[in-house]
């Protein structure tokens, strides 16, 4: 399998990626990311809405967790408990990282909002590429991919804050599993069935960003909810998706 000249076209991405994101100039966090639709402060909580929509991250994040920890996971491959283990660690963390960035949104905080996301990214990447790969592939990844995915986080805020900020690194890390994921499905078979599942939190994490692109539309059609907020529960929908994949698949082996 590893020999197999369809893993040649992943690594062709990832560099043509790399070459054209770095081509750019660096990318600094525009100011304006902060100013979201929705700042009502509602029972003290500033930005009250963003806030309370991180908390399905926390449950999914626990219940996974807890799934993973008492070896439930029929649907997944225990070689892969690890990374099933980190992603809803990543989640758990997200929910509390994006609270704690929408009670006073900046730079400062977002640091600790991007941290969790990436650990998420990468473990859950990792993961996919064991079930439809390989699983030394998937081994051999999973620290570097972690350890990339956080320096890529370290590096924005540190050229932030020296007044050079660049997110190139960041991009990649958020973007290019969402590029490959799909690429991985339609090329290899899983050793679990349904592949629907996946394809499920693939289509869930797309919908939540075009959600946040139109945050202030959405805010103005709905009144109650803001692009953002819809983005906080529709993303945590993915994740419990992947929860449900892990209780759900069988091998198809």
């Amino acid at each position: 399998m590893l020999a197999d000249n369809r893993l040649t076209i992943m690594p062709a991405i990832i560099v043509v990626a790399i070459i054209a994101v770095f081509s750019l100039d660096p990318i600094a966090q525009e100011a304006a990311y902060h100013n979201f639709a929705d700042q009502r402060r509602i029972l003290g909580i500033a930005n009250f809405f963003n806030v309370l929509s991180s908390l399905p991250f926390v449950i999914i994040g626990i219940i996974g967790m807890r799934l993973v920890a008492l070896r439930r996971i029929q649907g997944g491959l225990s070689e892969l408990q690890p990374m099933y283990l980190t992603f809803f660690a990543g989640v758990l963390l997200t929910g509390f990282g994006s609270a704690y960035y929408h009670l006073q949104p900046g730079n400062q905080t977002l640091l600790w909002d991007r941290l969790p996301m990436t650990i998420a990214f990468m473990a859950l990447f990792c993961a996919i590429v064991g079930e439809y790969i390989s699983i030394q592939l998937a081994r051999q990844l999973f620290a570097p991919l972690l350890i990339g995915g956080i320096a890529s986080v370290l590096y924005w805020y540190v050229t932030e804050i020296n007044g050079n900020g660049d997110l190139r690194a960041y991009v990649l890390v958020q973007f290019l599993p969402v590029l490959l994921i799909p690429l991985i499905l339609r090329l290899f078979d899983s050793k679990l069935d349904n592949d629907k599942y996946i394809w499920g939190v693939v289509i869930a994490y797309a919908v939540s960003k075009l959600m946040e692109l139109f945050d202030a539309q959405l805010y103005s059609i709905f009144g109650l909810l803001s692009g953002h907020s819809l983005k906080h529960l529709v993303a945590a929908f993915g994740a419990l998706i992947f929860y449900w994949a892990l209780q759900q698949r069988r091998s198809s082996k």
